[in-house]
């Protein structure tokens, strides 16, 4: 019986306990009666992370997803619009707006240029920004979606929808759904961990984007810090020595041991787990945290050796450390790209913070053999608008871009998606997609589909509904797949 089946039965014991005594408490010795080999095996025993197989043969083992909190505009980065140079500061073409017949947009909105240099890339020519030309040199790698569009125009419940597929509060993020369909094969670090650089400024989702949501909590995004102590309490205080912290921890559990047979409450055997990971964490953490033979080439490639780069670059090699350790999934918030003013200097400043250690994680992990069975990803909530942001005013060299839901890019690279690829089309103006629209619920059914899962099946019953991360929708995009 898997973790899954377990799972389902203590929350039908612990509603038949809890319920009214007659009824109740007969269903309940029925249920019993029929699961003595279930209750041979102590729950208190099972590994939540246990790896798991897949619904069919996957492309991806490992996901790194690199989550650009705040919206990155792609016209000033990936996408030259040469109609937007001809426009620059004039109100955007009145056949346009008829053609668009969006409400919101007003007719004085002026189109604005990028300054931006652009250079072909790669052997199919790929366009990259004089701001990333690292990412520029890994063109024939990538596979880039320029028609991604969302729900949402506002940064919070965009981020929900781009992590957990949904804009309501309380459901599982896609790396709680990974690593639910799939465990993890690390054994002594957590198989959902959580980075952050650049954290002063914060991600508006803040850990609702990586909560485990209706799932166990075992499956919640473990976040570790990017400066100072990595791992808070890590380290045993002074007099505590690993045989009393064993000890201390085995008593500990037979004390959950013991509430668990009162109560069939399934949560208790996800603090189990979590008191056992943290033991086995305290021996290979510190390992893992060391990258003291990683060699002065490795450092340089990840731009370790380099004050801009250095924090984000820090976490790039050590997603790659922990792949290579079996952790299931692992993500990267960089904020924030919301340039609603400023945008040429902001935008300068964030991808000279990431340019670099994106191309080196990528050339790191196809040197180790790792590419195609790791799948990463560079993504965000929405994109950038074509059109200056007057919110506060306008002011020469201070420009910026508002939200934009309706197009937006999203890079894939390795795990089975097809490399030196580029999918979807907009229009002139980089407004609204003229090809092969890619809803995030698509992009969803897709990377699952990588992980060997098909999106419909990958479900949990909830309140009597069943919930997964794609909602009742999302499609496999194939065209994107090897």
């Amino acid at each position: 019986m898997d973790f899954k089946e377990i799972y389902e039965r203590e929350k039908r014991r612990f509603f038949l306990k809890s319920s009214a005594c007659g009824i109740g408490s007969i269903a309940l010795a029925q249920l019993m009666s029929q699961e003595t080999e279930a209750k041979s095996n102590s729950l208190g025993s099972v590994n939540p992370f246990a790896p798991k197989a897949p619904h069919f043969a996957p492309k991806a083992k490992n996901v790194i997803f690199i989550f650009m909190a705040g919206g990155p505009s792609q016209l000033d980065l990936f996408e030259p619009k040469p109609e937007l140079q001809k426009l620059d500061k004039k109100p955007v073409p009145e056949s346009f707006l008829k053609r668009l017949n969006d409400p919101f947009l007003k007719s004085t909105a002026q189109v604005m240029a990028t300054p931006r240099k652009f250079k072909k890339y790669g052997k199919a020519g790929f366009d990259f920004s004089d701001f990333v030309p690292h990412m520029g040199s890994c063109a024939d790698d990538l596979c880039i979606i320029r028609s991604v569009k969302t729900d949402a125009s506002n940064h919070h419940p965009a981020q929900l929808l781009m992590n957990c597929g949904s804009t309501m509060f309380d459901r599982p993020s896609m790396g709680a759904w990974a690593t639910y369909g799939l465990g993890s094969e690390s054994k002594n670090l957590p198989g959902y961990v959580v980075l952050h650089s650049n954290s002063g400024k914060g991600v508006d989702g803040g850990s609702s984007l990586w909560t485990s949501g209706i799932l166990p909590s075992s499956y919640r995004g473990v976040t570790f810090r990017s400066r100072g102590e990595a791992i808070l309490y890590l380290n045993n205080p002074n007099r505590i020595n690993q045989v009393s912290q064993k000890q201390r921890i085995q008593t500990i559990n037979n004390l959950n041991r013991l509430q668990f047979e009162k109560t069939g409450d399934p949560e208790i055997t996800s603090r189990i787990a979590s008191y056992e990971l943290a033991f086995r964490m305290q021996m290979a953490a510190p390992e893992l945290l060391d990258f003291k033979n990683e060699t002065k080439e490795t450092m340089k490639m990840y731009g370790i050796d380099n004050k801009k780069t250095n924090w984000f670059g820090s976490n790039a090699l050590l997603a790659r450390r922990m792949v290579e350790r079996g952790v299931r999934f692992v993500q990267l918030y960089h904020s924030t790209w919301d340039d609603h003013s400023n945008l040429n200097k902001n935008l300068k400043t964030n991808c000279e913070m990431t340019d670099l250690p994106y191309a080196g994680l990528i050339n790191d992990l196809k040197q180790r053999g790792l590419f195609d069975e790791t799948l990463v990803i560079w993504g965000t909530e929405f994109g950038r608008t074509p059109m200056n942001e007057v919110r506060r005013g306008l002011n020469p060299g201070k420009e910026g871009r508002d939200h934009h839901p309706f197009c937006f890019n999203t890079i894939m690279a390795g795990g089975g998606f097809k490399p030196g690829f580029i999918y979807g089309k907009t229009d002139e103006l980089g407004f609204n997609i003229t090809e092969n629209p890619v809803h995030v619920h698509d992009l969803h059914a897709t990377i699952l589909h990588t992980l060997g899962f098909d999106h419909t099946k990958l479900v949990v019953k909830h309140k009597g509904l069943d919930y997964r991360l794609t909602g009742v929708e999302g499609k496999v995009i194939k065209d994107l797949l090897t």
